[in-house]
């Protein structure tokens, strides 16, 4: 088995979620690997979460242990002897430690970004009837993603659309070689809130590129919050090479 390079905690993961064409995303989906569908539907999803109690190597690094995440995604499949491992390709992320981008960028070819970032999360109170909220900002001028919840959290039900955008552990990487990596991603399934609001202000073209702006200017198909838990990144195989 892999080793472990990163373990840490990712906890109260904001998820907007957008219908795509899949058009946009067929040039940047990692050769050997498809684009994965719900519903017979391609989707897109800016996520914010905190990232706590971050080990490489099973080294805590002083002041880097405890940020801020804020990644686009979308979602792709690959076939292994039969097995089908649903993974994410990440579009860009931000963090606001540049030695945490550089690592990224270094280690795995991740398209990293460092920028300014904030947050704020407070989780419902189904007891006393108090409502959530959770925010992340990122960049100046400021973008930021905000959404409204309460309740109680609860697992997604089987083939669900929560299901799908929380339950995919592998990750691909096109490589500078031209290989693609593919590493794991293990945690156990999140109970989720689902969002009673949630918005979006971005700078879609200036961040990602003209081709997003129809999808994330439009309305979410869906928002939620997953609780989230303990996770461990392994280290990554070359899975590919192209010309």
């Amino acid at each position: 088995m892999k080793r472990r390079f990163l373990t840490a905690e990712w906890r109260n993961l904001l998820m907007i979620n957008f219908e795509i064409d899949p058009d946009v995303l067929r040039p940047l989906v990692p050769p050997g690997t498809e684009l994965d569908s719900w519903g017979g539907k391609t989707f897109i999803s800016l996520v914010g979460f905190h990232f706590l109690k971050t080990k490489v190597l099973g080294i805590a690094v002083p002041f880097h242990r405890n940020f801020d995440e804020l990644n686009l995604r979308f979602y792709v499949r690959r076939e292994v002897d039969g097995e089908i491992r649903r993974g994410v390709v990440f579009v860009k992320e931000v963090v606001p430690k540049w030695a945490i981008a550089a690592v990224a960028r270094w280690m795995y070819n991740e398209n990293y970004v460092c920028l300014p970032m904030d947050s704020k999360v407070q989780l419902p109170d189904a007891a006393r009837g108090l409502a959530g909220s959770a925010e992340f900002g990122w960049g100046k001028p400021r973008n930021v993603i905000h959404a409204e919840f309460d309740g109680v959290p609860v697992t997604p039900e089987v083939g669900s659309q929560e299901e799908f955008i929380t339950e995919h552990y592998w990750g691909y990487v096109k490589q500078r070689s031209g290989a693609v990596l593919e590493y794991r991603v293990e945690h156990p399934s999140w109970r989720v809130w689902q969002a009673k609001q949630a918005k979006v202000q971005c700078d879609v073209a200036g961040l990602y590129g003209p081709q997003f702006v129809p999808a994330l200017s439009g309305v979410p198909t869906s928002a939620f919050v997953a609780e989230g838990s303990t996770v461990a990144v392994y280290q990554g195989d070359k899975v590919g090479e192209i010309s």
